[in-house]
């Protein structure tokens, strides 16, 4: 039998993907807001395709606002710009 893959929604596009696919965006008990990339650590986690436009959509549309029930401030969506560009993806 074949082994069930884990599809996660972008927040951004609506896509769905598998979770491998994908970039993890975490909120921390503490309201922070990460970027999860093992995809492993504790917290409420939020799902975007790896390109910087499902980041806009995300930003637009206020997909991350919705997942974690809490307003984002403009540095955080920077600071997720800046995250995704170091890790190569355009």
């Amino acid at each position: 039998m074949s082994k069930k893959i884990p599809m996660r929604q972008c927040v951004g596009c609506g896509e769905m993907k598998s979770k491998k696919e994908m970039m993890r965006v975490l909120k921390t008990a503490e309201d922070h807001i990460v970027l999860d990339v093992t995809g492993k650590k504790n917290g409420r986690g939020a799902y975007l395709c790896i390109s910087a436009e499902c980041l806009k959509k995300a930003r637009k549309n206020k997909g991350l606002e919705r997942s974690f029930h809490m307003s984002i401030p403009e540095e955080i969506y920077e600071s997720l710009e800046k995250e995704f560009e170091d890790s190569g993806t355009k």
